[in-house]
């Protein structure tokens, strides 16, 4: 029996498709449906459920503390973008167009504060710099002052979020701002040199006009971690939409409340999306040469040690000083490390990171295969909604997964909770990994989509003539060649899970913690030498992309040739 093709099916899917197998060549891009209504479901289930909230919760909530977390939201965004901004753009500047000592290693070592959770870093200044901290405790001894008798800086406060976020995120900056940079236009350069400018006017007038969208792409990165981190804004009693969230769910048992901040947030983060990816469009700039080629211009005497200061701070600052904070308090403080407990911690986020991260290795080849046999402007929309999720901050992603899965749970009660007693999905790890695959698909659907479009279309042609069906055709050809994508979709799901707090406090099962939850226990409970432990742990882990990212910086440098520098 011949099954006619129906017309809205797309001709690419069936001709990869083995004879009389029409629909075979629909497993694929079925998933790659089946993976943008994972991402998508927790988020209209967010917003639908604000929708049908009562409106008396909240319009108490818009008489006393809605504006708080507005505007508390808006100041941590946008001033974490600024400092990010300065951190990171003059930091990537600076090792690529001028020559200072040390510019080599810092080059990559600026990659390094990534490994740092800005809850994390939070912890460590606040051990530093609080009341009973070592830097005020020395001020005191040295001057006899009392409580009272001067004024010291209050690290628990927005501008403190503000700083530990900006310390830890500007290399999201950093690595954009060098690469625009890199790929700046060497004859502009080179002309701004002979008419007189020295590199600092060539930046102004030449390099930030055109690496302009790609610093606003990594403002924006920072913007929405930002307005997702909860451990940070807690921690220094800062209410922002996150903590909102939270406490409205947990503390007030009111999720329809919960849910219509969850749906303000997304919104704000959409509009952040929506102007980012308006602003790249607006202001792309093409030279069609890198500027890579040249070699840096270079600084002497005060100059050279000023450039070394510049990029050194928010190294020291942002790594250096908290890494060496929390091997001396774990050093110190061995119970940290060798409570009993602190094995379980360790096996259960191994457990759930290693489960999100094959998860979403497979899910993300699945849907990309997928997108490359469907073609065509709705392949392109499915992927942009799975690549969605990496935008939402973890808040929003576990109120959408708890509201997916306790429909899901109401409709199977009558089967499932009469077998086995309990709800088949909520407060389960299952419940646990799916909200990360929400949140970090994106992480890995982009290393592995970049690495299936070095492969021609040509081998799938050939495939297809050796009568090879759309899964051979990706066990036996893309596979061996997605390796390196797929090894980085692990690796980079695997770290962010390990880091995630926000969504693993909401969603997580009972009396099942993990190294994060763990330190942030530690740290709200004021023990903070406690935490060292399970901190150390969490900046190992993400210390592993962090180096392969600045192995592939250090490359591209070595692999690109010198040109003399027109003076």
């Amino acid at each position: 029996m011949t099954i006619a093709r129906q017309s809205w099916l797309p001709r690419q899917v069936f001709r990869l498709a083995p004879p009389g197998g029409h629909w075979a060549g629909l497993l694929w891009p079925t998933t790659t449906f089946l993976a943008a209504i994972a991402v998508g479901a927790p988020l209209l289930a967010a917003v639908a459920a604000a929708l049908q909230a009562d409106g008396s919760t909240w319009l108490h909530l818009s008489r006393t503390v809605l504006g708080e977390y507005t505007l508390s939201s808006i100041t941590l965004a946008v001033g974490s973008a600024i400092l990010a901004i300065v951190l990171g753009v003059t930091a990537a500047w600076l090792v690529v167009a001028t020559a200072f000592p040390g510019r080599r290693w810092l080059e990559w070592a600026l990659l390094l504060p990534l490994a740092f959770p800005a809850y994390l870093l939070a912890y460590v200044y606040t051990d530093l710099l609080d009341f009973y901290g070592p830097i005020q405790s020395t001020l005191r001894s040295l001057t006899g002052w009392e409580f009272g008798d001067y004024w010291f800086p209050p690290i628990r406060s927005l501008p403190g979020a503000i700083l530990m976020m900006g310390l830890v995120l500007y290399p999201y900056v950093y690595m954009l701002a060098r690469v625009a940079f890199l790929e700046g236009g060497v004859g502009l350069l080179e002309a701004s040199r002979t008419l007189g400018l020295n590199p600092w006017q060539g930046f102004w007038r030449v390099a930030l006009p055109m690496a302009r969208p790609a610093i606003a792409g990594g403002a924006a990165l920072v913007m929405m971690e930002s307005l997702g981190d909860y451990g940070t804004v807690q921690f220094f009693s800062v209410n922002t939409f996150a903590v909102g969230i939270y406490r409205t769910w947990f503390a007030m048992g009111d999720r329809p409340t919960a849910c219509q901040l969850s749906a303000l947030l997304l919104g704000v983060v959409m509009v952040l999306v929506i102007v980012e990816q308006r602003s790249r469009g607006k202001a792309g700039y093409s030279a069609g040469v890198t500027y890579a080629a040249q070699a840096p211009y270079p600084l002497r005497g005060i100059r050279a040690i000023g450039a070394t200061i510049a990029c050194g701070i928010p190294l020291l600052l942002g790594f250096g000083l908290p890494a060496a904070m929390l091997i001396s308090m774990a050093a110190t403080y061995r119970s940290s490390w060798t409570d009993p407990s602190f094995g379980s911690h360790v096996q259960n986020t191994a457990i759930v990171a290693g489960l999100a991260a094959l998860l979403a290795a497979i899910v993300a080849g699945s849907a990309v295969y997928g997108a490359r046999l469907l073609r065509g402007p709705l392949a392109h929309l499915l992927i942009k909604l799975t690549t969605l999720g990496y935008a939402i901050p973890g808040s929003v992603a576990a109120v959408g997964v708890l509201i997916c899965l306790g429909w899901l749970d109401q409709r199977l009660a009558p089967t499932t909770a009469s077998a086995t007693g309990r709800l088949l999905l909520s407060g389960t790890i299952a419940a646990l990994v799916f909200a990360y695959l929400v949140r970090f698909l994106a992480l890995a659907l982009n290393p592995i989509e970049a690495s299936l479009d070095r492969i021609t279309p040509n081998l799938d042609g050939a495939a297809q003539v050796a009568g090879l069906s759309p899964s051979q055709v990706l066990w036996r050809v893309h596979l061996p060649m997605l390796r390196g994508g797929l090894l980085t979709a692990l690796l980079l799901v695997f770290v962010d899970t390990v880091k995630e707090l926000p969504a693993t406090l909401i969603v997580r099962p009972f009396n099942f913690d993990t190294l994060a939850i763990r330190a942030y226990q530690l740290a709200s409970d004021e023990r903070i030498a406690d935490a060292a432990g399970p901190a150390l742990a969490i900046v190992a882990v993400g210390i592993v992309p962090v180096a392969l990212l600045s192995w592939q910086i250090a490359r591209s440098r070595t692999n690109r040739p010198a040109k003399p520098s027109a003076t």
